[in-house]
């Protein structure tokens, strides 16, 4: 059982997944459980569409409607029921959040007069349906997992790394199981606290992404973009021909899908990988780590460079770096990314240049560096301006942000209040 992390990197959930080994026809059984709670997530959506000022309370009685109108959703296990209306509200509310924040294609109306709602989930390649506390069963030994619910899958055999038996059954507090094109997995929502030590090391750092290399920092070290979409892309073109010439609904068809599903698959998987394992190396060296808040989703919208940008998918490696920082209580700093690369490092004048300038040449002083290096101090700088302005006030004991080392508790952080003196012009009684 292999230990995987959140999608919404939370600290206070961990989550370990294990590959599922059985039969074909209990993979058909999932299948079928995974199909439902996709029905079961779609219906909920058309019912908030169709009636107005419907809540979630509403989305999970609901449930119950769609169990007692079809026999094979009263199949799957009421809670999976429930977490489907859970992610069909998610997405609801998501898309409120969206029209407050006045984010394009929801304020405005588009084109044939709708908004942009929430869509409906179609058949892909992955899927998933979650329980809660019910519809599933462990082994003794939690090597084996039963699905008891109405599709009556069976036991399967877990194969990972994990073991189980350091968590009690109270604390999984729910059980998803994932489709993707080399199998099914099970993953465990484990309601435990992620809090790793480390010693300071009194260093920080900023950070310029870029696409030639992945980032330069302000020591002036650079880690090279791994690319690994541009060094896959022969092979997934060679598999996306074979897939368009193969017949509709035919065997051949389901064999180039899934081939070319698994390479599509590989290359994320390596994407991850990388991410997550340069994240934790940044954020256990410093302590502090200061990037750009770039909006990658303008970025991708320019034609020669979005392939590029996804390829090297900077939110991703973002994500981590935030997620890291709280595990490991490193401060983590987003600056505007507004003239990093214009001003100069050494004097602040700002020196206009184009992106194919790649050194920064200030005609005000002199200083010459790489263009990077010198966004790079930019970026530290904003954020040591950013944490000093924000972190200024500290109780007893507790952290400071910045270095990591604890204040000492015998002097207060708030100073006593002086005796007012008396005016020698008072007259004394």
């Amino acid at each position: 059982m292999c230990y995987i992390y959140t999608s919404d990197l939370s600290v206070n959930m961990l989550v370990f997944e294990a590959k599922l080994e059985g039969t074909n026809e209990q993979y058909e059984r999932l299948d079928e459980a995974i199909r439902t709670a996709r029905f079961v997530r779609n219906s909920c959506l058309r019912y908030w569409m169709d009636n107005k000022g419907i809540g979630k309370y509403e989305l999970s009685a609901y449930c119950a409607v769609l169990a007692k109108q079809f026999s094979w959703a009263n199949k799957l296990n009421s809670q999976a029921r429930q977490a489907s209306a859970e992610r069909a509200w998610s997405a609801i509310s998501r898309f409120y959040d969206n029209c407050k924040k006045g984010k394009p294609g929801f304020r405005e109306r588009q084109p044939n007069g709708k908004k942009d709602f929430p869509r409906f989930k179609k058949h892909q390649t992955h899927g998933s349906v979650e329980y809660k506390t019910t519809g599933w069963k462990l082994s003794e030994d939690r090597r084996y997992i039963t699905f008891t619910d109405g599709f009556a899958a069976g036991t399967f055999k877990m194969w990972g790394t994990r073991d189980l038996h350091f968590y009690q059954l109270k604390q999984l507090k729910r059980v998803r199981v994932v489709r993707r094109a080399d199998g099914y997995y099970v993953q465990f929502c484990i309601d435990q606290e992620r809090i790793e030590k480390r010693e300071p090391t009194g260093k920080t750092i900023g950070l310029d992404v870029g696409l030639s290399h992945f980032y330069t920092d302000s020591n002036g070290q650079t880690v090279e973009n791994p690319r690994h979409l541009r060094k896959s892309e022969k092979s997934l073109k060679r598999l996306s021909r074979q897939f368009s010439k193969t017949q509709k609904d035919s065997k051949n068809r389901d064999k180039a899908r899934k081939r070319l599903s698994l390479l599509h698959l590989k290359v994320s998987r390596q994407r991850k990988n990388f991410a997550v394992k340069l994240a934790r190396c940044v954020v256990r060296s410093n302590d502090l780590v200061a990037y750009e808040d770039l909006q990658v989703r303008n970025m991708v919208k320019k034609r020669k460079l979005s392939k590029s940008i996804s390829d090297v998918a900077w939110s991703n490696f973002r994500n981590w770096l935030e997620y890291f920082g709280k595990v490991f209580g490193v401060v983590t700093v987003a600056v505007p990314p507004h003239y990093t690369s214009q001003n100069c490092s050494n004097c602040g004048e700002v020196v206009k240049k184009s992106l194919s300038t790649r050194t920064h040449s200030c005609h005000q002083c002199g200083f010459v560096l790489d263009r990077d290096w010198n966004a790079a101090i930019n970026i530290l700088e904003l954020g040591l301006r950013t944490v000093g302005h924000t972190v200024t006030l500290y109780a007893s004991g507790e952290t400071d942000l910045c270095l990591g080392e604890a204040i000492p508790p015998s002097k207060p952080t708030r100073r006593k209040r002086k005796p007012k003196q008396q005016c020698l012009e008072s007259p004394s009684f």
